[in-house]
Order: structure tokens, then C-alpha cells, then sequence
């Protein structure tokens, strides 16, 4: 059963920086690509960045390169986003997602937005 389980979530000021964590499980993590997606009251689940299985291929969404960097450890089957010069605008509850295919199939998946498996989640709120 794959699990995807978010932290590292909190308030904080605009400015200010978080690191996110997503600790997987239930299945082989170096297989596959992985994701973060983001949701604000109101808006549509988005894409914030993926990596591939490997680590070398990465994408982020405009309005958070330069800002976010996306990057995982797969002795410790762990995602993470660190998230520097916060904004307002980046208030949301954030994502962990998986894709079904391995390799690179995933990671396109991931990018077009389909995603097999979700984590619970963990709120990002950033003040001005």
C-alpha cells in the first residue's frame, strides 16, 4: 500500500523559509518520479515542481523558480521542497504526489497532472 506522508509545514512571514518533507513508503521510491502540487482556497491542485527517479531532471512552475528547489533522498525514500523568499501567494496546502508509471513515463505523467497517489498534505500559510 503506498503511503506518502507530508511535514514541515507552518506560518510564517513573508520572506521567511520552510522546508517541506514527504517520507514514502509501500513502494520502490528510486523507481519512480516525484512530485509537489499546491492548493489554494478556491483555486485549482497545481504542479509546483518535479524530479525525476534519478534526480537529474527537475521542473518548477514560473512563479516559484529561483525560490523553491525540489530534491530527494533515496536511501531515505524522502522528498523535500525548500522554500526560501516566501509570498503571500504561495499560501496553500501542499502535496506530495506519485505518478503509476516508473521512469520517465512518471515524470511526464506528473507534469500533465496525473498523478496515482496523493499524501494527506501539509499547509503552507504565508503572511504579509
Amino acid at each position: 500500500q503506498v503511503q506518502l506522508v507530508e511535514s514541515g509545514g507552518g506560518s510564517v512571514q513573508a520572506g521567511g523559509s520552510l522546508k517541506l518533507s514527504c517520507t514514502a513508503s509501500g513502494f520502490t521510491f528510486d523507481d519512480y518520479a516525484i512530485a509537489w502540487f499546491r492548493q489554494a482556497p478556491g483555486k485549482e491542485r497545481e504542479e509546483v515542481s518535479c524530479i525525476s527517479w534519478n534526480g537529474e531532471t527537475t521542473h518548477y512552475e514560473d512563479s516559484v523558480k529561483g525560490r523553491f528547489t525540489i530534491s530527494r533522498d533515496n536511501a531515505k525514500n524522502a522528498l523535500y521542497l525548500q522554500m526560501n523568499n516566501l509570498k503571500p501567494e504561495d499560501t496553500a496546502m501542499y502535496y506530495c504526489a506519485a505518478p503509476a508509471y516508473r521512469g520517465g513515463g512518471g515524470f511526464y505523467q506528473l507534469r500533465r497532472g496525473t498523478v496515482a497517489h496523493w499524501g494527506q498534505g501539509t499547509q503552507v500559510t504565508v503572511s504579509s
